[in-house]
Parts: C-alpha cells; structure tokens; sequence
C-alpha cells in the first residue's frame, strides 16, 4: 500500500502531478482526446502518474513504460444519460491487478439522487482492494445543482476519508484551505474545463499553497494549443515551486521553441542544411 502510494504522491517533497485521460468513459471522443494514444506519448514522461479506464490503458499506453496508473473503476452513465450521478463499479481488483493498477480512482455524488449508492460502493471498494493493498482515490464529483463552495467540498471530502478514502481529488475554492484542515487525507484539485494557460497555471499555484499534494489536470494540459508546454509549466509549480509568473514564462518560451520547429521555414532551412551537409 505504501509503496503503491509512494508512487504517486512523491515522498522527497509530498507532490503529485496527475495526468487525467479517463473523460471518454462518460464524455466520449472529447475535443483533442479523439485519439489517446497520440496525446498520451509525449505527456507521458512529465507527469507522476496517469489516471485512466482500462480500456484506454490497454489500447493507447506503451507497455513499457514505468508511470504509475491510476485506474478509473467507476462508471455506467453518459453524458446523454439521464443521471451521471448513477454510478456503479465496472472493474473487478482481479483485472486491476492484471493492469498492475497503483490505484483504483472512483466517483462519489454527495447530496444527488445516487448519493447512497456511490458512498456505499466506495466503502465497498475500499474493503476489497485493502485486502490487496491497493489505495483508491475518490473523486467529489459535482452536478449541476451541487455547489463548489468550502462547506460542501468539505463535507463531500471528509465523508470520502470517512469511508477509507486513501486519496481524495476534488475541485478548488474560496477558502480552500478549510477543505484541506478537515480531511485526514491528501487532497489533489481537479483541473476542471479549459480555461486559459494563466488562468489554469494560476489554480495549480493556489491548489498548491492552499494545502493540496498536487493536481490533476487533463483538458488543461491535452487542449493548450501547446500540450508540451504546459505540462511542463505546471510540472515547475507542483515539484519546482515556481510562481504563476515564472510558469507562464516557461510556457511561453517551451511554445515558441515548438512552434519554430513546426513552422515551414525551419523545416526548409533544416533539408537545406542536410543537402548542404550531404554533398
């Protein structure tokens, strides 16, 4: 269990970056994520660990390489469906340990139809993947009439650790660090919908200063114009303490080196200095 973790929530200084690609399991082929495989490879080496479903595991992940994986277990409904809160474990531990999963990561609904459902299966997970000592992370998945404020956030994340809860991601807020004081396990703030590089470096510096081990970030890292570029960027904040202005610096500088290469001039110039070279 603690070697498992220690994977994930890196013991020299306590951080976590998160790379999330789990969204098509209720979203679909989302916007940039149509095809996993080539978002995931050069992401790969800058984060600390990956969270995704099976299926994606097995069909878009280089078996060779050593990310941890923190594997998405829950699901059942779509984004067309009639109640997203309607989850239900789809992954046996039997499989997760065939995908040499690090964590089992799970939805739980406070205060939404299904709220008993998704809190019992999570005590349900808990007990059978510790029998195996596999962590699991939950996730305080909101809806549309749940709010994103300290108090609810709060009571979402202490119930989560209530239930035996090794991880609990959640969102950021106002007065964020209430959240943090009142669960008895590590905190990592969800990166949400694309919002601007600035902004998005901005909430992994606050999540961070509010308490939280780290982040985990999908569509503000695979949707930036500059991918490589931001992660990087928000890799300095989480293990590299830099400010939100010395982040968007290196996000700047990363992205102008990425778009020199890509441009039709530098490629010419390239052939050109290879025939030149050649003869």
């Amino acid at each position: 269990m603690k070697n498992r973790l220690a994977r994930i929530i890196k013991p020299y200084n306590n951080r976590a970056l998160m790379l999330a690609v789990d969204h098509g399991y209720f979203l679909g082929p989302t916007e940039k994520l149509e095809t996993p495989r080539n978002v995931i490879a050069p992401l790969l080496k800058y984060c600390d660990s990956l969270m995704l479903t099976r299926g994606i595991q097995r069909t878009s992940v280089p078996t060779n390489t050593n990310v941890p994986m923190v594997l998405r277990v829950s699901g059942g409904t779509s984004i067309i469906g009639e109640d997203l809160s309607q989850e239900n474990i789809t992954v046996s531990i039997q499989d997760a340990i065939n995908l040499n999963a690090s964590a089992l990561a799970m939805s739980i609904f406070v205060g939404s139809k299904y709220e008993y459902q998704t809190i019992s299966n999570l005590g349900k997970l808990v007990n059978e993947a510790h029998q195996y000592g596999m962590p699991v992370l939950a996730v305080t998945a909101v809806g549309k009439d749940l709010g994103k404020d300290a108090r609810y956030l709060s009571l979402a994340c202490r119930i989560a650790a209530e239930q035996g809860a090794h991880i609990v991601k959640t969102y950021y807020c106002n007065d964020f660090e209430k959240v943090v004081q009142s669960c008895p396990v590590p905190i990592i703030v969800a990166g949400g919908k694309k919002i601007p590089e600035q902004d998005a470096l901005q909430l992994t510096h606050n999540a961070i200063s509010g308490g939280a081990v780290g982040v985990d970030m999908g569509r503000n890292i695979w949707q930036s114009e500059h991918p490589i570029a931001m992660i990087r960027a928000v890799r300095s904040i989480v293990h590299g303490n830099s400010n939100v202005e010395q982040a968007y610096d290196m996000y700047k500088q990363q992205s102008d080196k990425h778009a020199k290469k890509d441009t039709p001039d530098s490629k010419d110039s390239a052939n050109h200095k290879s025939q030149e070279q050649k003869k």
